[in-house]
C-alpha cells in the first residue's frame, strides 16, 4: 500500500473513532440559575450546597447526570429580563430563581420551561398563581414570606429599644412587590406602629449610594431602629448595610440569619437553607418528569430569631429576657 493511501486510511479511522466517542457522550439536562445577586454575596455558597443536596436526594448530581448554567444580575433588576431570555435561548430544562423581579422575568421569558423559586413573596397575593396546591402555571417552589413577620420584627426592635418612636423600613423600589407607602408595609406593622405611638418611615434604596443616603436620612430623623425588607438585593450589599448600621448606631433587624452571623443585631425569618434543599429536590423531580402542577407551592410554617449579643453590646443594648427565651440562637 502506498504511503499516501495509508495516511488517508489512518486519518479516516481517527475521524470515525472521534465521531463514535462524541456520539456516545450523552447530553446532560441543564438547570439554569437566574440569580438576582452575585455568586459572592453572603450565603450563596451555603445555599447552593443545600440545593445540590436536595438535587442529589432526587437522584441528580452536577457533572454526572445534570449540568448547571448560572446568570447573575449583580443586584441590577433591569438585567433580569435579558438574563432570563438567555437561559431560555440556551433551552435549559428547569429555571431556578428567587425574588419577585426574577420570577416575573423568568415567567415573561417562558411559559413552558418549569420554574422553581425560593422567594419572599406570597405567590397568590402577588398574582403568580391562583392555587398553591396545584400551581396553574409553569411555576412552583417555596415562599419564605410570612404575613406577620414585619410586625414581629417591629416587636423585636421595640423590645431592644422600649422607648422607640421613629423606625425606618428600607425597601427596594425596583421590586414590584415592594410597598409604595408606609401604610402598605405588610403584616400589620404600620397599624402596630401607630398603636404604640411610633412613626414608621419608608425609605427606598437599590444601589450602594442610595443605601448610604438612607442611613444619612435615618440619622437626620434620629431613628431608633431600622427594619430591612425581605429582598435578595440586600445580600449584594450585606457588608455595607451591617457596617452602616454599626457606624450610625442604629439597631437593625434583618430577614436572614447570615446578617446576624456577620455582625448584625438580629434576624427574624425563615431559615431558607431548608427551602433551598427542597427546591433542589423539586428540580430533580421535574427533571424526572414531574410537572409544576404536581408539586404544591409551600409556605413557611416556622421562623427563627437569631441575636448577636456582641452587636447589641456595641450599640449599648441589653438583650431583654423576653428575647433571650424566644431566640433560637444567640451569637456570643
Amino acid at each position: 500500500m502506498r504511503r499516501r493511501d495509508l495516511m488517508a486510511l489512518l486519518a479516516g479511522a481517527a475521524t470515525a473513532s472521534t465521531s463514535i466517542t462524541f456520539a456516545e457522550q450523552p447530553t446532560l439536562p441543564v438547570i439554569g440559575f437566574l440569580g438576582p445577586g452575585s455568586p459572592n454575596t453572603g450565603g450563596t455558597t451555603a445555599n447552593l450546597a443545600k440545593f445540590r443536596q436536595g438535587l442529589s436526594e432526587a437522584g441528580y448530581v452536577e457533572g454526572q447526570n445534570v449540568a448547571f448554567e448560572f446568570r447573575w444580575a449583580e443586584a441590577q433588576n433591569n438585567r433580569l429580563p435579558a438574563l432570563a431570555a438567555d437561559l431560555v435561548d440556551r433551552n435549559v430544562d428547569v429555571i431556578v430563581t428567587g425574588s419577585m423581579p426574577a420570577i416575573q422575568a423568568a415567567m415573561k421569558a417562558t411559559s413552558t420551561i418549569p420554574i422553581v423559586f425560593v422567594a419572599g413573596v406570597d405567590p397568590v397575593a402577588a398574582g403568580l398563581v391562583s392555587d398553591l396546591a396545584h400551581p396553574d402555571r409553569n411555576l412552583t417552589g417555596f415562599s419564605v414570606f410570612g404575613p406577620r413577620t414585619n410586625a414581629k420584627r417591629l416587636e423585636i426592635l421595640s423590645a431592644f429599644v422600649p422607648n422607640a418612636r421613629v423606625i425606618g423600613y428600607m425597601t427596594n423600589p425596583t421590586n414590584p412587590a415592594a410597598p409604595k407607602t408606609a401604610e402598605e408595609i405588610g403584616g400589620n406593622a404600620y397599624e402596630m406602629a401607630l398603636a404604640n405611638g411610633m412613626q414608621l418611615h419608608l425609605l427606598f434604596a437599590s444601589t450602594a449610594s442610595e443605601i448610604d443616603a438612607v442611613f444619612l436620612a435615618l440619622a437626620e430623623l434620629k431613628a431608633d431602629g431600622l427594619i430591612i425588607s425581605v429582598d435578595p438585593i440586600w445580600n449584594h450589599h450585606q457588608s455595607q448595610i451591617v457596617a452602616l448600621a454599626a457606624q450610625y448606631r442604629i439597631p437593625t433587624i434583618y430577614h436572614l440569619r447570615h446578617y446576624a452571623e456577620v455582625g448584625g443585631l438580629a434576624s427574624y425569618g425563615r431559615r431558607d437553607e431548608e427551602e433551598l434543599r427542597a427546591a433542589g429536590f423539586y428540580a430533580g423531580r421535574i427533571l424526572a418528569g414531574a410537572k409544576p402542577a404536581d408539586l404544591p407551592i409551600q409556605m413557611p410554617t416556622r421562623y427563627e430569631l437569631v441575636i448577636n449579643r456582641k452587636a447589641a453590646n456595641a450599640l449599648g443594648l441589653a438583650v431583654p429576657l423576653t428575647l433571650e427565651t424566644q431566640a433560637d440562637e444567640i451569637i456570643e
